[in-house]
């Protein structure tokens, strides 16, 4: 009988089935979702990364294309002159429209640029060219544009072309004190005058605008992301120049100057009591609102203060105040004088007219102008009768500089003063003929303005007041600011004073005649005294034919008010420089001053 085989004899046991199959599949599928899980967490971090971590930074790289920034230009200060009680602008702004454009979002730079020079007149090439500026979205087309401009080319409808509304500069009284007040450039900077001297001031602080911009290029006001600093306005200037002073004196300069034959002239007034300047002008000047039609740059300058010249014999009552205070004359000293004098063999004499020699006075000496008795000043300053000596050129220098400001810089609210130049009295060739010469106003340098500073220190009880052209500044809170009267020395004493100017009166009173004047109303205090100096040859000694003429005095009622200072360079009229040319300048200012400036007659 058959053997009998079991049902599950050859049936595979459960138990040895391999376990590896689902065992992998569970592994895998915890790898693919531990995977899954990984590159969430990438991405999650990424994004946290990115939109916070990093978020201003790529907001402000996405927002860089549309972002422009804009400079608010602020308002520049006006300036304002006296014009009798009231006070008048004689500086202001004007609206004009700057062009300019963003080249990125320029299509057809040969046809913009041909429209736009239909209404600027421009040059196309150039318009084009300033189109197609590459690295920049920013470039200007022009300047000054008016409104009719501006809206012809807003009508143009261009993207990327725009005009902005922009402050500049206009003078409404033209030429009248341009070298005063200076200019403003087309960059907003001020040039010479009180213009350059107080720039900062005058042009106050730009505001700014951060603004989104559409496709075109237009902002956006409204969007929250523009940023806006407001401007600060510039400060408001008044000056102590009275307009219409400063008006009479510049045509009185003129004409003086015509009739001297004479192509150029400094004239200006000055208040002895507070250094204040009342007027001051050159001729020629300029106009700054015809900058374009300037051919001579020297007149841009102010030659009052900022050209030296040896200034003749106004000097000379300047060495009898130093004298005087040194206490080696009195008003009624007498000396006498050889005419000419010898210095270190060296002949310097007087003027042809001076009477010979003779015993004089000081008061005869001021009224003949004798530059011998201004040497013998000299030598008396250094206590000998006959020689001057290192002790007299000591002194004297002192007062050149320390009492009368020679060599030194006044400080007037003016940029470009010069300082003259006042020879070392220890150092050099040939001192004592040096210092001859320097005691009747040659062999040294100084300015119309450090002239006119020294003659009101020497007339008005000793105070050397800062020369000063700004009254007050007002900024943009309503804050005035006064300038305050500054004296800067004593240089003389008032006694010293009243004796000067009693011998400055007598020298007008004296020599009225001779100065080519007519009649001045009575009444008033008036003195003063011409200067002619022989013009420096570059090549060394001086012209034989060449002069400057020059002028110093003052006009007032019980007490001197103004001191006036005239210069005329090279004169071809007859007759001694001073009194043919300046003097007759001198005469008119004061007639202008008494009968349209209410001074006040003596009592």
């Amino acid at each position: 009988m058959p053997a009998v085989t079991p049902f599950n004899q050859n049936r595979p046991n459960k138990s040895s089935v391999p376990a590896t199959a689902p065992v992998n599949a569970v592994k895998r599928v915890r790898i693919i979702y531990s995977f899954l899980l990984f590159i969430s967490a990438v991405f999650v971090i990424r994004l946290f990364y990115l939109q916070v971590i990093k978020h201003d930074y790529y907001r402000k790289a996405a927002l860089s294309s549309q972002l422009k920034q804009y400079e608010i230009p602020a308002e520049r200060g006006t300036i304002y002159a006296h014009d009798g009680d009231n006070e008048t602008p004689i500086v202001l702004n004007e609206k004009k429209y700057t062009l300019f454009a963003d080249p990125t979002y320029v299509k057809d730079p040969l046809k913009e640029a041909s429209a736009v020079a239909i209404i600027t007149g421009g040059d196309v090439n150039k318009l084009r060219d300033l189109l197609q500026t590459k690295g920049t979205r920013y470039v200007v087309l022009g300047k000054k544009l008016n409104k009719d401009q501006s809206d012809k080319i807003a009508k143009l409808d261009f993207n990327g072309i725009g005009t902005r509304e922009e402050e500049y500069r206009t003078y409404p009284q033209g030429a009248l004190a341009a070298q005063v007040l200076g200019f403003v450039n087309d960059d907003g900077e001020g040039q010479y005058g009180v213009e350059q001297y107080l720039n900062d001031k005058l042009s106050g602080q730009p505001g700014e605008l951060k603004a989104i911009t559409d496709a075109q290029g237009v902002p956006l006001v409204s969007n929250k992301d523009n940023i806006v600093t407001d401007p600060v306005p510039g400060e408001q200037l008044n000056l102590t120049i009275d307009i219409d002073v400063q008006r009479q004196l510049e045509q009185i300069l003129k004409d003086g100057l015509e009739h001297a034959q004479a192509k150029s002239g400094s004239a200006l007034i000055i208040n002895v009591h507070t250094g204040a300047i009342l007027a001051m002008a050159n001729y020629p000047s300029f106009d700054p609102s015809k900058l374009q039609d300037i051919s001579d740059l020297s007149t841009l300058s102010d030659p009052a203060i900022s050209s030296p010249l040896e200034v003749g014999s106004i000097m000379k009552l300047l060495t009898t105040s130093a004298a005087l205070s040194e206490g080696v004359i009195t008003p009624t000293y007498t000396y006498y004088d050889p005419a000419k004098d010898n210095i270190d063999g060296t002949i310097i004499s007087n003027v042809a007219q001076d009477g010979g020699p003779q015993q004089r006075s000081i008061a005869n000496f001021l009224s003949y102008s004798l530059n011998t008795g201004a040497i013998h000043l000299l030598k008396l300053m250094g206590r000998d009768d006959n020689n001057i000596n290192q002790k007299g050129r000591d002194i004297w220098h002192d007062y050149m500089v320390n009492h009368f400001g020679f060599g030194t810089l006044t400080g007037i609210d003016q940029p470009g003063e010069a300082k003259g130049t006042v020879p070392d009295p220890d150092h050099g060739y040939g001192l004592n003929v040096v210092y001859a010469n320097t005691s009747f106003g040659q062999g040294m340098s100084a300015t119309m303005l450090q002239m006119a500073a020294a003659y009101a220190a020497v007339i008005n009880g000793g105070n050397y007041y800062q020369p000063h052209v700004v009254e007050s500044v007002t900024n943009a809170d309503g804050k005035t600011t006064l300038t305050k009267p500054k004296v800067l020395r004593q240089s003389i004493t008032p006694q010293i004073s009243d004796q000067v100017t009693g011998l400055l009166e007598g020298v007008f009173t004296t020599n009225h005649g001779v100065y080519s004047m007519p009649h001045l109303p009575e009444g008033y205090r008036i003195g003063g005294k011409t200067g002619s100096a022989q013009v420096a040859n570059p090549s060394g000694g001086y012209y034989t034919d060449r002069f400057t003429g020059t002028f110093a005095g003052f006009v007032g009622g019980n007490q001197p008010d103004y001191v006036i200072v005239s210069r005329v360079d090279d004169p071809k009229i007859n007759g001694n420089a001073g009194a043919a040319s300046a003097a007759p300048i001198f005469s008119n200012l004061v007639t202008m001053l008494i009968n349209n400036y209410g001074l006040t007659p003596k009592s």
